[in-house]
């Protein structure tokens, strides 16, 4: 017998005879008399309060019992039918249809300073002297390409506008460029996730073929060395007049790091602004979170890649067959990719999206990824362990209002001056070629 249990009986039970002793003298001789109650009356007065007595000590058993055998007497209930049984995700693919509560989900704005590594610190002579190489033709293969030739950091939000990278001697990749902008905030570059760093994102595409296609990083070294300005302000960067390729990436990314944009309505309503977000907006961002776009696009850099809360910067995608799949080429070699989570700041801007840059409307990337990551594409199937059958759970795509309402929010994500930069730019006439 649980020692508690037997604690509670070897007490109880002498209390319990002694109290309804002293219960039935009470009655015979004070209340009973007092009441003018005859002897029948007195012993039914003294049956009725013994009866009290005793059904609260039973109460007090059954606590003693249920606390002595927490889990035994849960399971008893729900077997039972009284208490519903817990059904967790079993890892197959079935949704569980009562998950636990989630915490609440807590809405960050962008810091205005990125962290860097420590062996390379930032100097206002780095950044200049990184600023210039991003502009330097001499580091591509035919001196007609530089970092900047597929970042534009005006007019296209630090993209380049096109469905994948142009290379030198009109070569094209096979990945749309991301942006540079907030780029210092994420913990993996590429599409891939292969680049851990921002010096090391800066070494591929300089030495790619197909991209800026220079031989080698000595090659690079010659050309910058060539030049005694270069010389000049190497020194002031780095204390010496040594050109290596590595200084070269590190200046780059130093000056990466400066293109920080935070200045949106998201991070301005979050700030307190409260009239920051138009009604749609603010919508959308509560759809945002109650469809699930958070559970890859948190942190105040949207991105579950990012250095800011991130935890698992690839996802599988499409992670669901839908429609899309064939009509925008969204598999690789006839499966889904793994791709790096991009960050949602300035995606309004740049466009076309997705790995392959083949979708040109944003309210259409919505739709994609609401069924292909979030399964809002028709039903899914879940297993209720209890009752050992299937059940549905409806998972309807979204309606039109609530995606239009999901692109109003993603237009929130973009950096009051990378709009008007990029309006400015649209409105600007053309050159002659």
């Amino acid at each position: 017998m649980n020692s508690g249990i037997a604690d509670f009986l070897g007490i109880g039970i002498p209390a319990v005879v002694a109290g309804m002793l002293l219960l039935g003298l009470m009655v015979q001789r004070e209340l009973g008399p007092f009441a003018g109650l005859g002897p029948g009356g007195k012993w039914l007065l003294s049956g009725a309060l013994g009866m009290g007595l005793l059904a609260f000590v039973l109460k007090i058993g059954v606590a003693v019992a249920l606390s002595s055998h927490p889990e035994s007497t849960v399971d008893r209930l729900t077997r039972n039918g009284l208490v519903p049984p817990a059904m967790p995700d079993d890892g197959r693919g079935f949704a569980n249809p009562m998950p636990p509560r989630p915490r609440q989900y807590v809405w960050e704005t962008l810091p205005g300073q990125a962290p860097e590594p420590a062996d390379n610190p930032s100097n206002p002579a780095k950044v200049a002297l990184g600023r210039r190489l991003f502009e330097e033709r001499r580091l591509s293969g035919d001196g007609t390409l530089s970092c900047a030739s597929c970042h534009d950091l005006d007019a296209q939000a630090g993209g380049d506008g096109r469905p994948t990278a142009l290379g030198i001697a009109g070569q094209t990749g096979p990945r749309n460029v991301p942006t540079v902008w907030n780029a210092a905030f994420q913990a993996v570059l590429f599409w891939d996730g292969r680049a851990p760093s921002l010096e090391a994102q800066a070494r591929g595409p300089i030495l790619n073929p197909i991209e800026m296609g220079l031989a080698s990083p000595a090659e690079a070294e010659r050309r910058l060395a060539a030049d005694p300005t270069y010389r000049a302000q190497f020194a002031q960067a780095f204390g010496d007049e040594t050109i290596a390729f590595e200084r070269i990436v590190q200046a780059i990314a130093a000056f990466e790091r400066t293109l920080i944009a935070a200045d949106t309505p998201y991070d301005r309503f979050v700030r307190g602004d409260a009239g920051a977000l138009t009604p749609a907006q603010r919508r959308g961002m509560a759809l945002f979170e109650s469809v699930g776009c958070v559970l890859c696009h948190r942190g105040p850099n949207f991105s579950d890649a990012s250095l800011l809360g991130g935890e698992d910067a690839l996802r599988y995608f499409p992670a669901t067959p839908t429609r899309y799949d064939s009509k925008y080429p969204l598999l690789v070699d006839g499966k889904p990719g793994v791709w790096r989570v991009p960050s949602l700041r300035n995606v309004a801007l740049t466009g076309p999206w997705l790995h392959n840059g083949s979708v040109d409307r944003l309210d259409e990337v919505v739709r994609i990824m609401a069924g292909a990551q979030l399964g809002r594409s028709g039903e899914l199937m879940t297993w209720l362990d209890a009752d050992r059958s299937l059940d549905r759970i409806d998972r309807s795509p979204l309606g039109e209002a609530q995606v239009a309402d999901l692109v109003a929010f993603l237009e929130a994500l973009s950096s009051d001056r990378l709009r008007a930069k990029a309006a400015a730019s649209a409105r600007r006439p053309s050159r002659p070629s």
